[in-house]
């Protein structure tokens, strides 16, 4: 079944679209807040489609992501009982938000940094950071230093690797794109 490769032929065509830059700005937005889906399977195609504008992809993925950061932090801060937990609840983020507790317990500022890089929900920790009350300054600087890192990564490998990245992904996308979800699904399981 060749569900993600007919997925990554739509997001090439939109990528081409004049206003790709503003709804990937609102994705990275609300992927830092709640979205469910990574603002990669964003970036990555149009930084391929467009290498030209690859790095300034990465930084306008960036700046967005880190602010929708911040809305985290302050929704947390300010709206747990009303917004947040309801939510948590409703997307079955519970044992996550549990476990984002206990790793700021235990690395305070590095959670920030490793859940702005790395494949971690960055959204269950920044609406945590700001229900603990993380030091404000600290969370942004590791969220910047994260989230750059990453979405910076994506953008040079796609650019990097041009046409011969493009051909490759294309014929191995299904194979990764199952790999993840079985991934993901063991990830919850042992989570859970």
């Amino acid at each position: 079944m060749k569900v993600f490769t007919a997925l990554y032929d739509k997001a090439l065509v939109w990528a081409q679209h004049r206003r790709a830059p503003s709804i990937l700005a609102g994705v990275s937005f609300a992927e830092s807040v709640i979205f469910p889906i990574p603002v990669d399977v964003m970036l990555a195609p149009m930084a391929i489609a467009q290498p030209e504008k690859a790095f300034r992809f990465a930084l306008l993925t960036s700046i967005f992501s880190v602010l929708g950061g911040i809305a985290g932090y302050f929704l947390g801060m300010l709206a747990f009982e009303p917004l947040v937990l309801p939510a948590l609840e409703y997307f079955g983020y519970q044992d996550s938000f549990v476990l984002a507790q206990n790793w700021f317990a235990e690395w305070g500022f590095w959670v920030i940094f490793l859940a702005g890089f790395s494949p971690i929900p960055y959204k269950v920790f920044t609406v945590t950071a700001g229900v603990l009350a993380i030091a404000f300054l600290p969370f942004v600087i590791a969220s910047i230093i994260g989230r750059s890192m990453r979405f910076f990564l994506v953008a040079w490998l796609m650019r990097w690797g041009g046409p011969i990245m493009e051909k490759h992904l294309r014929q191995h996308l299904d194979t990764i794109g199952w790999a993840i979800v079985a991934l993901a699904v063991i990830v919850y399981l042992i989570v859970r």
